[in-house]
């Protein structure tokens, strides 16, 4: 019987990256590295063998050739490189793949600092200015992807293209109240951010049973929420600052400044874009992807049956492949 293979070994070269005086985690898979295995299908005989190797030894067939575009994939909230262990090998066979952990989640550092959408552009642009420097395809879930669209915004020169699953737009939410019920959202939203209430949320919402269960709201087939998907989502609230992290999250979350307008934004990117919607999505309503799709004609629409608000570890075959795909269509 063949033993299943642990997620942290899924996840290709785990290093840590200090920004701006705090720990980042990232991974990466350089598509070269693919090549060779598929040569040398033993982990052993790569490494007696790939020191002797020129260049020629590494060339495959054409229709497998690596890409040259670089990835950069970008979590969802309260997610981490871990929830790309579906993706990172098969979408590595033909790019050089990096994933992180933003700041304050996954094994990322649980900073006390002002989180916003910009703070974590500004993470990926200089990650990008310190290992990448060339334009890169970026790939996001849910804020993930929030955060995908505004890089392309605020640095075009980073981005060739982007693929977007299931993209928030909060600001949507003041547009959708009437003017007058503003102040009383505002007052509910500062009772709620009580730190003592918040503190008593998060020992509530930590727990592996409880992240379980909110799991399945996210997630159409409970067959995918795993053992193994709990270990991830459950490891990074036991971290060193986490409780007061959780704070300063939510607290930015529920701000009229933490998410740009999605609206705003499209209708001036010129760039290729994908956008990926479980059709069963139960936190970001799948309608959305439709109207957002009027505001930019080079933005693709797939729609995915029976998945929810996070496709790419729902259904990872469908995702990957699509991904591939539109990237071979867009070259």
């Amino acid at each position: 019987m063949k033993t299943p293979v642990n997620w942290q070994q899924r996840l290709g070269n785990q290093r840590d990256w200090v920004w701006r005086g705090w720990q980042i985690r990232y991974t990466y898979i350089r598509s070269e590295y693919s090549s060779v295995q598929r040569i040398f299908p033993q982990p052993q005989e790569i490494e007696d063998k790939k020191k002797n190797l020129s260049d020629k030894d590494f060339i495959i067939p054409s229709q497998k050739q690596p890409n040259t575009t670089p990835l950069i994939l970008l979590h969802g909230f309260g997610a981490s490189i871990g929830h790309w262990r579906h993706n990172l090998e098969v979408l590595g066979e033909y790019h050089t793949v990096y994933a992180l952990d933003m700041l304050g989640f996954g094994a990322s550092e649980k900073a006390p600092v002002n989180y916003s959408v910009e703070l974590w552009v500004e993470q990926v642009y200089e990650f990008w200015q310190t290992f990448i420097r060339q334009p890169v395809i970026l790939v996001g879930n849910s804020i993930g992807s929030l955060i995908a669209l505004v890089a392309a915004a605020i640095h075009p020169d980073m981005v060739q293209g982007i693929v977007m699953m299931s993209l928030p737009d909060p600001t949507l939410e003041q547009e959708a109240l009437p003017t007058f019920l503003h102040p009383v959202v505002r007052g509910i939203k500062s009772i709620i951010a009580s730190p003592l209430l918040l503190k008593a949320l998060f020992i509530i919402l930590k727990r592996p049973g409880v992240l379980r269960w909110w799991a399945s709201l996210a997630y159409s087939s409970q067959e995918a929420i795993t053992d193994e998907l709990i270990e991830i989502l459950a490891g990074p609230p036991q971290d060193r600052g986490s409780t007061r992290t959780f704070i300063a999250l939510f607290k930015a979350s529920i701000g009229v400044d933490f998410s740009p307008s999605v609206k705003e934004i499209l209708p001036n990117l010129t760039i290729p874009m994908l956008l990926i919607w479980g059709q069963k999505d139960r936190f970001v309503p799948p309608i959305l992807a439709s109207e957002f799709a009027r505001y930019n004609n080079k933005l693709e629409l797939l729609y995915l049956e029976d998945v929810g608000h996070c496709p790419h570890d729902e259904s990872p075959e469908q995702v990957n492949k699509a991904i591939l795909d539109w990237i071979q269509r867009n070259k």
